[in-house]
């Protein structure tokens, strides 16, 4: 990770709601969800924000990694949902670098609409080793594997 690069981000841009990212949408795909999905608001459903505003750190970090040998992966996001964001909303989102660890970056991130403030969170990234996860990843895919074997009857 080139940690002087990484120091200086700070981005702004907008960022057009979809009406496939409301609440009601999103809650009417996860099969626990179904029941009451239609009884929600039609506003952009907060996982989406924060994937939203998690895609754009990591963008801007990516461009400051080695991607052949490291991979930027989420350690903490803290968002606070402060207001409703119908779609067709265009949101201004704005970010800058708030910290650095060895291997990590925090972002201090903000989003408005035309009316207020919407959003204020910290999200940390890590430049992880990519050889380092993918292994992990094998690691436990063949445990979850073993483990669901291990409990069937032959």
């Amino acid at each position: 990770m080139n940690q002087q690069g990484v120091s200086e981000i700070c981005f702004e841009e907008t960022y057009a709601v979809s009406h496939d990212q409301t609440a009601r949408s999103l809650f009417a795909r996860l099969p626990h969800g179904r029941e009451y999905a239609q009884t929600l608001i039609e506003c952009l459903a907060t996982g989406y924000l924060v994937a939203v505003v998690e895609s754009i750190c990591v963008r801007e970090m990516q461009i400051h990694i080695d991607a052949t040998m490291e991979v930027v992966v989420g350690r903490t996001v803290h968002i606070e949902h402060l207001g409703p964001i119908p779609p067709t909303t265009r949101l201004r989102l704005r970010g800058w670098v708030e910290g650095l660890g060895e291997r990590s970056a925090t972002f201090r991130v903000q989003a408005y609409d035309d009316h207020e403030l919407v959003l204020e969170g910290i999200v940390t990234l890590v430049a992880a080793h990519r050889a380092s996860i993918e292994s992990r990843i094998a690691t436990k895919v063949d445990a979850l594997e073993a483990a669901r074997g291990g409990g069937q009857q032959g």
